[in-house]
């Protein structure tokens, strides 16, 4: 059977101070995530483990976040985790640090008919 799209879930995380761009998408992430209770796996007969769920996170540089640390955040289901650029980063006044906001888009799919 193909693989629908169920659900889109977007969320936003930052890292005030520490630049860290690893947490700042696991924060996105989790908003995405934690703001909903799924109920479309079981609503269709299937068990919420079978969601297939495609992260994409956006940040300045992509190349700074751990998908391993992100992926871990998702509670069920199997995924995929892409990194790209966007979000912002934003340098204190001292430019002593800097920080880091990531947007986080959830896409869940169930293999339905």
């Amino acid at each position: 059977m193909p693989l629908k799209r169920m659900v889109l879930q977007i969320g936003m995380g930052t890292d005030i101070r520490g630049t860290d761009y690893t947490k700042a998408a696991v924060r996105a992430l989790r908003d995405a995530l934690w703001h909903n209770s799924l109920g479309i796996a079981n609503a269709v007969g299937l068990p919420t483990d079978s969601m297939q769920v495609e992260v994409t996170i956006g940040v300045p540089h992509p190349d700074r976040v751990d998908t391993k640390e992100v992926l871990a955040v998702l509670p069920h289901g199997t995924g995929t985790v892409k990194v790209v650029e966007g979000g912002l980063e934003i340098p204190n006044d001292a430019g002593t640090g800097s920080t880091v906001i990531a947007n986080a888009a959830a896409v869940v799919r169930l293999d339905i008919a």
